[in-house]
């Protein structure tokens, strides 16, 4: 099995970055490239053995209120940024990439299949493999890197933006932690208000 976590530790990056060149030059749907990449890459990521919960109950408390807390601040920048047009129109296109699915549908596969796996992923195994080689926190650090490199090929101002803020908020709370369970409850609650409370004008969208 350890093979197995080898391989998808340094193999699911580049899965992911595949992914984003599917939908930024291929067309396919985000949804559809990051339910089937995200999803069973967790799954495997979790059936390796590498991936620890961490602070259960305690932790799920922290992250419910880091993801309010990173929600209320991605807002507020948003806000302070909104005369910056590149960046307006790529949050209108991400949220226009939904359309022709339900609101349901689509909080289910990002809050109950793209976040959790993605926290399995990176801040799971991808992590966990790289502190045993370099020690946490150089391991957060370049589990960091590596998770913004890959979300780089979206070629999304926003997509990478909350790689790069929200990764560096998870990668510490799974420092901090000792596991998965935090960084992926602020991860949910972060997302799902994101898609339920677009901070920026959804409904304007051409």
């Amino acid at each position: 099995m350890d093979a197995v976590a080898l391989a998808v530790a340094w193999l699911g990056p580049v899965v992911v970055a595949g992914a984003w060149a599917a939908v930024r030059f291929g067309g396919v749907s985000i949804w559809a490239a990051m339910g089937w990449t995200a999803g069973p890459l967790g799954l495997l990521s979790i059936l390796t053995g590498w991936v620890e919960p961490g602070g259960g109950v305690v932790a799920v408390m922290v992250g419910l209120g880091a993801g309010l807390a990173l929600y209320a601040a991605t807002a507020a920048f948003l806000h302070l940024v909104r005369g910056w047009a590149l960046l307006t129109r790529h949050a209108r296109e991400v949220y226009a990439w939904r359309r022709g699915m339900s609101l349901g549908t689509v909080v289910a596969i990002a809050c109950l299949v793209v976040a959790p796996g993605e926290e399995a992923l990176w801040r799971g195994l991808v992590q966990g493999r790289l502190a045993s080689a370099v020690g946490d926190g150089a391991a957060a650090l370049a589990g960091w890197a590596l998770y913004v490199g890959a979300n780089l090929v979206s070629g999304s101002v926003p997509i990478v933006l909350g790689a790069a803020v929200g990764g560096a908020v998870w990668a510490a709370l799974a420092l901090w932690t000792g596991g998965v369970l935090a960084s992926a409850a602020c991860h949910v609650v972060w997302t799902g208000l994101m898609i339920l409370r677009p901070p920026v004008g959804e409904g304007s969208t051409g």
